[in-house]
């Protein structure tokens, strides 16, 4: 009776967690992209959060929160935008469009150190309230103006090593847009 019992038991273990994911790609598209990614910055930061109950003026329980962000910020052209016109006759390249610059700032935000009380517990709410914190600092901390200009500059000095061939053949490198000046094209 008692290895029937224990047989039982093992069978029907309410102590043994087990865990199954399935995971299905509903969806899968890959589409031909022209984009050019002319500057990338890289950043990281550390922010410290305490957090605490204060009774009649005085500290009673804190806690605190290290976080490590790191923030990548990109600027692109996609240049399925850029308008370009052949003159054969006249050997003229057009630049009729330029598109403009696409801005990616990403950053990730890890927790490094969590200050726990046995009193004053962390909440899954406050570590999402100083993750969101870090996340939003990163962002404005990138100047976004700056890597527009830089980024700019750099779709110039590109364009003028690609445009390297229509000069070979004596094409005239014509710019409608007026961004392109500074190139001497």
């Amino acid at each position: 009776m008692t290895i029937l019992f224990f047989s039982f038991r093992t069978c029907f273990n309410p102590n043994k967690k087990t865990e199954q994911s399935d995971y299905y790609i509903l969806t899968n598209q890959i589409s031909k992209m022209n984009k050019m990614v002319v500057l990338e910055q890289n950043s990281s930061s550390m922010q410290k959060t305490k957090m605490s109950y204060e009774f009649l003026g005085k500290e009673m329980t804190s806690n605190g929160i290290i976080t490590y962000t790191k923030t990548n910020a990109q600027v692109s052209y996609d240049l399925n935008k850029m308008k370009l016109e052949v003159d054969s006759i006249n050997k003229k390249l057009i630049i009729k469009e330029l598109p403009d610059a696409d801005v990616r700032i990403t950053p990730s935000v890890e927790i490094q150190s969590l200050d726990d009380s046995f009193f004053n517990r962390i909440s899954e709410k406050d570590i999402k309230n100083v993750t969101q914190k870090a996340k939003e600092t990163a962002i404005k901390s990138v100047n976004e103006n700056q890597l527009r200009t830089e980024g700019r500059k750099q779709l110039m000095e590109n364009l003028n090593n690609i445009f390297v061939l229509a000069k070979a053949l004596n094409y005239k490198i014509e710019d409608q847009t007026g961004k392109l000046g500074i190139l001497g094209l």
